[in-house]
């Protein structure tokens, strides 16, 4: 993208935080708390613009986690946690019991 502070704008024009009016769809945010890419304040950010807005928005964290998820229980439960969010966003009611996540996952402005 180019050096900062000499490409600021740049930044600027491809931080999503800087155009939240754009957002108006649901969100769900899976994140790492050990993420060094996107630190878990950024993600909090754009979740905290998505839920001023009221759309539906989840927030997700994994404990020991960074940018990409190598746990295999937290792997399952991003799965399970997407799989629920869009069944709720969309009305789908469960068929099956692995359309209910093993930890709950809050949906807000549902």
């Amino acid at each position: 993208m180019g050096p900062y502070p000499e490409r600021r704008d740049l930044y600027q024009q491809r931080s999503p935080i800087h155009h939240v009016e754009h957002l108006d769809c649901p969100l769900i945010v899976l994140q790492g708390l050990e993420d060094e890419i996107v630190p878990p304040a950024q993600s909090e950010m754009i979740v905290d613009a998505v839920r001023a807005k009221g759309l539906a928005v989840a927030y997700v964290t994994f404990e020991g986690e960074q940018h990409g998820f190598r746990q295999a229980p937290n792997i399952k439960r991003a799965l399970e946690a997407e799989r629920y969010f869009y069944a709720q966003v969309f009305g789908i009611a469960p068929s099956d019991p692995m359309d209910v996540p093993s930890e709950p996952i809050l949906i807000e402005n549902l």
